[in-house]
Protein backbone atom coordinates (compact mmCIF):
# COMPACT_ATOMS: atom_id res chain seq x y z
CA UNK A 1 0.00 0.00 0.00
CA UNK A 2 1.79 3.47 -1.14
CA UNK A 3 1.56 6.41 1.27
CA UNK A 4 -0.89 9.05 0.56
CA UNK A 5 -3.46 11.19 2.67
CA UNK A 6 -6.71 11.81 1.11
CA UNK A 7 -8.78 15.14 2.58
CA UNK A 8 -12.62 15.77 0.95
CA UNK A 9 -14.33 18.85 1.66
CA UNK A 10 -11.17 19.98 4.04
CA UNK A 11 -11.77 16.85 6.47
CA UNK A 12 -9.17 13.66 6.51
CA UNK A 13 -10.45 10.59 5.34
CA UNK A 14 -9.36 8.09 8.04
CA UNK A 15 -10.93 4.80 6.71
CA UNK A 16 -8.84 2.19 4.73
CA UNK A 17 -8.96 2.95 1.63
CA UNK A 18 -7.18 0.43 -1.79
CA UNK A 19 -5.56 2.39 -4.72
CA UNK A 20 -8.00 0.99 -6.55
CA UNK A 21 -10.44 2.85 -4.66
CA UNK A 22 -9.04 6.02 -4.65
CA UNK A 23 -8.76 6.58 -8.82
CA UNK A 24 -12.85 6.49 -8.48
CA UNK A 25 -13.50 8.54 -5.75
CA UNK A 26 -11.25 11.22 -6.65
CA UNK A 27 -13.35 11.24 -10.39
CA UNK A 28 -16.51 11.60 -8.29
CA UNK A 29 -17.64 15.27 -9.32
CA UNK A 30 -19.52 15.94 -6.51
CA UNK A 31 -17.24 15.94 -3.79
CA UNK A 32 -14.29 17.86 -3.55
CA UNK A 33 -10.95 16.26 -2.80
CA UNK A 34 -7.33 16.80 -2.43
CA UNK A 35 -4.85 13.88 -2.58
CA UNK A 36 -1.10 14.31 -1.31
CA UNK A 37 1.69 12.36 -2.16
CA UNK A 38 4.68 12.45 -0.61
CA UNK A 39 7.62 10.73 -1.77
CA UNK A 40 4.98 8.74 -4.23
CA UNK A 41 5.81 5.42 -6.27
CA UNK A 42 5.93 6.67 -9.91
CA UNK A 43 3.75 3.90 -11.07
CA UNK A 44 0.95 5.12 -8.36
CA UNK A 45 1.40 8.46 -9.71
CA UNK A 46 0.53 7.15 -13.08
CA UNK A 47 -2.76 5.07 -11.90
CA UNK A 48 -4.19 8.47 -10.36
CA UNK A 49 -3.11 10.13 -14.18
CA UNK A 50 -5.31 7.60 -15.91
CA UNK A 51 -7.84 8.04 -13.05
CA UNK A 52 -8.01 12.11 -13.56
CA UNK A 53 -7.17 12.01 -17.24
CA UNK A 54 -3.94 14.17 -16.62
CA UNK A 55 -1.91 14.71 -19.59
CA UNK A 56 1.30 12.66 -19.90
CA UNK A 57 3.86 15.18 -19.98
CA UNK A 58 2.45 16.65 -16.73
CA UNK A 59 2.39 13.41 -14.99
CA UNK A 60 6.31 13.00 -16.26
CA UNK A 61 7.46 16.64 -14.88
CA UNK A 62 5.71 15.74 -11.47
CA UNK A 63 8.37 12.69 -11.06
CA UNK A 64 11.31 15.06 -12.40
CA UNK A 65 12.73 17.16 -9.39
CA UNK A 66 14.73 19.47 -11.48
CA UNK A 67 11.63 21.96 -12.80
CA UNK A 68 11.60 25.96 -12.56
CA UNK A 69 8.00 27.40 -11.09
CA UNK A 70 5.68 27.23 -13.96
CA UNK A 71 1.98 26.84 -14.71
CA UNK A 72 1.48 24.81 -17.93
CA UNK A 73 -2.61 24.58 -19.15
CA UNK A 74 -4.14 21.44 -20.69
CA UNK A 75 -7.74 20.73 -21.96
CA UNK A 76 -8.80 18.97 -18.48
CA UNK A 77 -6.46 20.35 -15.69
CA UNK A 78 -3.83 22.52 -14.60
CA UNK A 79 -0.10 22.09 -13.92
CA UNK A 80 1.86 24.61 -11.64
CA UNK A 81 5.33 23.55 -9.82
CA UNK A 82 6.41 25.20 -6.67
CA UNK A 83 9.02 25.25 -4.39
CA UNK A 84 8.83 25.51 -0.31
CA UNK A 85 12.23 26.83 1.30
CA UNK A 86 13.58 25.92 5.08
CA UNK A 87 16.89 26.90 6.39
CA UNK A 88 18.70 24.11 8.20
CA UNK A 89 20.50 23.92 11.34
CA UNK A 90 23.56 25.19 9.38
CA UNK A 91 21.57 28.04 7.99
CA UNK A 92 21.74 26.51 4.12
CA UNK A 93 18.53 26.73 2.42
CA UNK A 94 16.83 23.76 1.66
CA UNK A 95 14.66 23.99 -1.39
CA UNK A 96 11.77 21.47 -1.90
CA UNK A 97 9.69 21.12 -5.00
CA UNK A 98 6.22 20.65 -5.13
CA UNK A 99 4.30 19.34 -7.95
CA UNK A 100 0.11 20.44 -8.32
CA UNK A 101 -2.39 19.10 -10.09
CA UNK A 102 -5.65 20.69 -10.80
CA UNK A 103 -9.05 19.65 -11.74
CA UNK A 104 -12.30 21.40 -11.21
CA UNK A 105 -13.02 19.11 -8.55
CA UNK A 106 -9.91 17.42 -7.05
CA UNK A 107 -6.43 18.74 -6.66
CA UNK A 108 -3.10 15.92 -6.21
CA UNK A 109 0.04 17.33 -4.76
CA UNK A 110 3.11 15.11 -5.35
CA UNK A 111 6.46 16.40 -3.31
CA UNK A 112 9.65 13.92 -2.14
CA UNK A 113 10.10 16.17 1.01
CA UNK A 114 8.26 13.87 3.73
CA UNK A 115 8.58 16.89 6.12
CA UNK A 116 5.79 18.65 4.03
CA UNK A 117 2.63 18.37 6.50
CA UNK A 118 -0.66 19.74 4.77
CA UNK A 119 -2.39 19.19 8.34
CA UNK A 120 -2.19 23.16 8.19
CA UNK A 121 -3.50 23.61 4.66
CA UNK A 122 -6.30 21.28 5.14
CA UNK A 123 -7.48 23.13 8.30
CA UNK A 124 -7.58 26.73 6.86
CA UNK A 125 -9.66 24.81 3.77
CA UNK A 126 -11.33 23.40 6.19
CA UNK A 127 -11.83 26.73 8.18
CA UNK A 128 -13.55 28.21 4.71
CA UNK A 129 -16.73 26.25 4.31
CA UNK A 130 -18.29 24.00 1.69
CA UNK A 131 -18.79 26.65 -0.45
CA UNK A 132 -15.39 27.29 -1.03
CA UNK A 133 -14.08 24.27 -3.36
CA UNK A 134 -10.40 23.91 -5.30
CA UNK A 135 -9.72 27.53 -6.06
CA UNK A 136 -9.76 28.34 -2.33
CA UNK A 137 -7.14 25.40 -1.50
CA UNK A 138 -5.43 25.82 -3.96
CA UNK A 139 -4.83 29.56 -2.56
CA UNK A 140 -4.37 28.59 0.79
CA UNK A 141 -1.05 25.91 -0.84
CA UNK A 142 0.07 28.27 -2.54
CA UNK A 143 0.11 31.30 0.55
CA UNK A 144 1.80 28.55 2.60
CA UNK A 145 4.70 28.22 0.10
CA UNK A 146 4.73 32.37 -0.35
CA UNK A 147 4.94 32.31 3.74
CA UNK A 148 7.88 29.92 3.84
CA UNK A 149 9.93 32.27 1.54
CA UNK A 150 8.80 35.04 3.95
CA UNK A 151 10.57 32.96 6.52
CA UNK A 152 13.33 32.31 4.70
CA UNK A 153 14.22 36.58 3.21
CA UNK A 154 13.99 37.27 7.33
CA UNK A 155 15.92 34.81 8.48
CA UNK A 156 18.86 36.20 5.71
CA UNK A 157 18.20 39.19 6.17
CA UNK A 158 19.11 38.89 10.26
CA UNK A 159 22.40 37.11 8.65
CA UNK A 160 22.86 40.05 6.77
CA UNK A 161 22.85 41.94 9.74
CA UNK A 162 25.19 40.18 11.64
CA UNK A 163 27.81 40.36 8.89
CA UNK A 164 27.56 43.80 8.59
CA UNK A 165 28.22 43.85 12.07
CA UNK A 166 31.27 41.41 11.80
CA UNK A 167 32.28 43.73 9.60
CA UNK A 168 34.07 45.82 12.16
CA UNK A 169 35.01 43.70 14.43
CA UNK A 170 38.84 41.86 14.70
CA UNK A 171 40.51 41.22 11.82
CA UNK A 172 40.80 37.41 12.95
CA UNK A 173 36.91 37.52 12.24
CA UNK A 174 37.91 37.67 8.63
CA UNK A 175 37.46 34.06 7.68
CA UNK A 176 34.28 33.95 9.56
CA UNK A 177 32.91 37.04 7.20
CA UNK A 178 34.29 35.37 3.81
CA UNK A 179 32.51 31.86 5.00
CA UNK A 180 29.33 33.35 5.77
CA UNK A 181 28.96 36.10 2.89
CA UNK A 182 29.60 33.44 0.24
CA UNK A 183 26.88 31.13 2.36
CA UNK A 184 24.30 34.06 2.05
CA UNK A 185 25.15 34.88 -1.63
CA UNK A 186 23.98 31.18 -2.16
CA UNK A 187 20.98 30.88 -0.31
CA UNK A 188 19.88 34.62 -1.78
CA UNK A 189 20.45 33.23 -5.43
CA UNK A 190 19.04 30.00 -4.47
CA UNK A 191 15.68 31.89 -3.10
CA UNK A 192 15.43 33.98 -5.85
CA UNK A 193 15.41 31.48 -8.43
CA UNK A 194 12.01 29.93 -6.57
CA UNK A 195 10.41 33.17 -5.54
CA UNK A 196 10.96 35.50 -8.59
CA UNK A 197 9.12 33.13 -11.12
CA UNK A 198 6.84 32.51 -9.13
CA UNK A 199 5.02 35.90 -9.76
CA UNK A 200 4.11 34.22 -13.81
CA UNK A 201 2.21 31.74 -11.91
CA UNK A 202 -0.11 33.57 -9.86
CA UNK A 203 -0.67 36.02 -12.65
CA UNK A 204 -1.27 33.15 -14.91
CA UNK A 205 -3.46 31.51 -12.66
CA UNK A 206 -5.70 35.11 -12.34
CA UNK A 207 -5.62 35.02 -16.25
CA UNK A 208 -9.95 35.11 -16.72
CA UNK A 209 -9.50 32.61 -19.67
CA UNK A 210 -8.92 29.95 -17.35
CA UNK A 211 -11.44 30.11 -15.34
CA UNK A 212 -10.28 28.26 -12.15
CA UNK A 213 -10.39 31.25 -9.82
CA UNK A 214 -13.88 32.32 -8.25
CA UNK A 215 -14.32 36.26 -8.60
CA UNK A 216 -14.51 36.19 -4.21
CA UNK A 217 -11.57 34.61 -4.16
CA UNK A 218 -9.25 37.61 -6.92
CA UNK A 219 -8.58 39.57 -3.54
CA UNK A 220 -6.94 36.49 -1.66
CA UNK A 221 -4.91 35.22 -5.27
CA UNK A 222 -3.88 39.22 -5.54
CA UNK A 223 -2.80 39.23 -2.01
CA UNK A 224 -0.31 36.13 -2.06
CA UNK A 225 0.96 38.57 -5.66
CA UNK A 226 1.72 40.99 -3.91
CA UNK A 227 3.56 38.94 -1.38
CA UNK A 228 5.55 37.23 -3.61
CA UNK A 229 6.05 41.03 -5.39
CA UNK A 230 7.60 41.81 -1.61
CA UNK A 231 9.60 38.66 -1.02
CA UNK A 232 11.07 39.66 -4.63
CA UNK A 233 12.08 42.89 -3.86
CA UNK A 234 13.76 42.08 -0.76
CA UNK A 235 15.86 39.38 -2.10
CA UNK A 236 16.82 42.04 -4.64
CA UNK A 237 17.50 44.64 -1.81
CA UNK A 238 19.17 41.85 0.20
CA UNK A 239 21.65 40.91 -2.61
CA UNK A 240 23.02 44.15 -3.56
CA UNK A 241 23.30 44.29 0.15
CA UNK A 242 25.82 41.24 0.54
CA UNK A 243 27.41 42.72 -2.52
CA UNK A 244 27.98 46.09 -0.33
CA UNK A 245 29.12 43.40 2.69
CA UNK A 246 31.62 42.03 0.39
CA UNK A 247 32.74 45.26 -1.05
CA UNK A 248 33.11 46.35 2.34
CA UNK A 249 35.03 43.88 3.67
CA UNK A 250 37.60 44.34 0.61
CA UNK A 251 38.41 48.10 1.28
CA UNK A 252 38.32 47.57 5.26
CA UNK A 253 41.44 44.69 3.86
CA UNK A 254 42.88 47.09 1.53
CA UNK A 255 42.65 49.67 4.15
CA UNK A 256 44.61 47.03 6.88
CA UNK A 257 47.15 46.32 4.55
CA UNK A 258 47.97 49.68 3.86
CA UNK A 259 48.12 50.72 7.73
CA UNK A 260 50.36 47.30 7.90
CA UNK A 261 52.79 48.64 5.35
CA UNK A 262 52.74 51.81 6.54
CA UNK A 263 54.09 50.50 10.01
CA UNK A 264 56.32 48.00 8.66
CA UNK A 265 58.05 50.67 6.79
CA UNK A 266 58.39 53.43 9.39
CA UNK A 267 60.15 50.17 11.45
CA UNK A 268 62.28 49.77 8.79
CA UNK A 269 63.14 53.05 8.49
CA UNK A 270 64.18 53.49 11.71
CA UNK A 271 65.93 49.76 12.04
CA UNK A 272 68.27 51.86 8.89
CA UNK A 273 69.70 54.47 10.83
CA UNK A 274 71.53 52.01 13.50
CA UNK A 275 72.19 50.22 11.03
CA UNK A 276 73.75 52.88 8.38
CA UNK A 277 75.42 54.16 11.89
CA UNK A 278 77.53 51.26 13.38
CA UNK A 279 78.09 50.60 9.70
CA UNK A 280 79.70 53.55 9.35
CA UNK A 281 81.79 53.61 12.86
CA UNK A 282 83.23 49.80 11.84
CA UNK A 283 84.58 50.57 8.98
CA UNK A 284 88.46 49.89 9.28
CA UNK A 285 89.19 53.49 9.18
CA UNK A 286 89.85 56.20 12.02
CA UNK A 287 87.05 58.66 12.48
CA UNK A 288 86.45 60.93 15.34
CA UNK A 289 86.66 59.64 18.49
CA UNK A 290 87.94 56.37 17.45
CA UNK A 291 89.64 54.14 20.21
CA UNK A 292 87.81 56.83 22.73
CA UNK A 293 84.95 56.25 24.93
CA UNK A 294 83.67 59.74 23.16
CA UNK A 295 83.77 58.08 19.89
CA UNK A 296 81.80 55.18 21.58
CA UNK A 297 79.26 57.69 23.50
CA UNK A 298 78.92 59.72 20.20
CA UNK A 299 77.61 56.71 18.05
CA UNK A 300 75.26 55.79 20.78
CA UNK A 301 73.62 59.25 20.94
CA UNK A 302 73.66 59.25 17.38
CA UNK A 303 71.35 55.87 16.87
CA UNK A 304 69.26 56.92 19.92
CA UNK A 305 68.84 60.30 18.82
CA UNK A 306 68.05 59.47 14.91
CA UNK A 307 65.75 56.31 16.19
CA UNK A 308 63.78 59.12 18.31
CA UNK A 309 63.32 61.62 15.63
CA UNK A 310 62.23 59.25 13.50
CA UNK A 311 59.76 57.77 15.64
CA UNK A 312 58.07 60.93 17.23
CA UNK A 313 57.73 61.85 13.18
CA UNK A 314 56.20 58.80 12.06
CA UNK A 315 53.79 58.95 15.13
CA UNK A 316 52.84 62.47 13.97
CA UNK A 317 51.79 61.85 10.93
CA UNK A 318 49.83 58.54 11.88
CA UNK A 319 52.14 56.26 10.37
CA UNK A 320 52.76 54.34 13.53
Amino acid sequence: MAEFTLFQNGERVTEPLAEGDLGARLADPGMADWLDLPAPDPALIDRIGEALGLHELAVEDAGDERQRPKLDRYDSHLFLTVHRVVLDEQDDLLVSELAVFVTPHALVTVHKDTNLHPTDVARRWAAAGRERGIDYLLYALLDAVVDSHFDAAQALEDEVEELEDLLFAEPSQLHTVQRRSLRLRKNLLRLSRVAAPLREVLLGLMHRDIGLIDERLMPYYQDVYDHVLRVTEWVEGMRELASGVRETQLALQGNRLNVVMKKVTSWAAIIAVPTAVTGYFGQNLPYPGYGDHAGLIGSYVAILGSSLVLYLLFRRRGWL
